[in-house]
């Protein structure tokens, strides 16, 4: 095995978190905010999990939903790693099926360039919107064919990657620059990203980490996970399984502020799951909104899965989900109206691990 590349896969705990702890940010806008505002607040979250000891934080490809100013994942991430200068910066993910895949490996080898042994490239098989939006960005209506491919897709974008398609290849002569082409050159480590079984039974054929949803997808996580765990075949990547978990967490300086934050994120996923996608709406709104039963009976179900309250209370929660998951690393992403609110939180929770200051 490259150590290297494992070295370039596992965090390292700091403090007294029970596993590395890093950052999933959705680059939120809220009611009444732009996305210029949220686009600084992103910066100001890597710059607080950079010098709090936060080991990774990466961004997931959105579209066509308002209240996210993450289409872009790449843009924000060169954007992002100028104004940083040692935290890994990665996709949560990519959604390979919406791109070619030359275009991801020149996009990452040009980030792996600005910021050499900085980059992860995290890949989902979701399109990351609605069927209709997805059609517009391939193009084409037969999105199955995108999902099903998936494995010929990952295994093109390797060898675009690495630079190695064998002699007679139709894209033997093509090359991703930057990229090996152009001497001995790092690349960003792949992850697969899922919320099912099927990324994570092909992690682990593969040797390759894996990331799981479970901020938005709890009921699947150990299922998902025992079965990366039994699939995985040692690679050149890895020698044993490293996987992560995203987890929605929040922590505010009291319990009834937590809930009030927490609020604004349950009703923004009410409007997205009946069609209806927005601005984040504030915590006044979402305090006033009269939901109907079936709409309170999801935001319980919902907030079940939020770890939220004071930052003891916040600690405690992923601790425990740590623990009951296995899970090497806990990947935290506060959804919130305000970017204040979410920049709190992530400085609580660093003081509730004893995170360096």
């Amino acid at each position: 095995m490259d150590n290297n590349r494992g070295d370039d896969i596992r965090g390292r705990a700091e403090g007294t978190a029970p596993v590395p702890l890093s950052v999933l940010d959705l680059v939120s806008v809220g009611q009444g905010r732009t996305a210029t505002q949220a686009l600084r607040t992103s910066v100001d979250i890597a710059q607080l999990a950079e010098r709090r000891g936060f080991h990774r934080l990466w961004v997931a490809e959105h579209h066509s939903m308002p209240g996210v100013a993450s289409s872009s994942p790449a843009v924000i991430l060169a954007h992002l790693a100028a104004h940083t200068e040692r935290l890994r910066l990665g996709s949560g993910g990519v959604m390979l099926p919406n791109h070619a895949p030359l275009v991801i490996a020149e996009q990452f080898g040009t980030l792996e360039a600005m910021a050499p042994g900085r980059i992860d490239l995290g890949l989902g098989r979701a399109p990351g919107t609605d069927g209709a939006t997805a059609a517009a960005l391939r193009r084409t209506d037969r999105l199955n064919e995108g999902a099903d491919d998936f494995p010929q897709q990952l295994a093109e974008l390797t060898r675009f990657l690495d630079d190695d398609f064998p002699d007679g290849h139709p894209y033997a002569r093509i090359h991703a620059v930057p990229g090996p082409v152009q001497g001995p050159t790092g690349r960003p480590p792949i992850w697969l990203l899922g919320s099912s079984g099927f990324s994570a039974r092909l992690a682990g054929v593969l040797g390759l980490p894996f990331a799981f949803a479970h901020h938005f997808s709890a009921q699947n996580t150990i299922p998902a996970l025992d079965l990366y765990r039994e699939s995985f075949k040692p690679s050149a990547v890895l020698d044993a399984p490293y996987a992560l978990i995203g987890v929605s967490a929040l922590a505010a300086d009291e319990e009834r502020e937590a809930r009030r934050q927490v609020l604004t994120g349950a009703l923004s996923m009410v409007r997205l799951r009946t069609g209806r996608p927005g601005l984040i709406p504030s915590p006044e709104e979402a305090e006033a909104y009269a939901f109907t039963p079936m709409e309170r009976e999801f935001v319980d179900g919902w907030l079940g899965n939020v770890i939220h309250g004071t930052a003891d209370e916040v600690r405690s929660g992923l601790d425990d989900l740590a623990k009951r998951t296995g899970a090497d690393e806990l990947m935290i992403t506060a959804n919130a109206h305000g970017g204040e609110a979410r920049v709190r939180s992530y400085e609580l929770i660093a003081d509730a691990y004893g995170l360096r200051g």
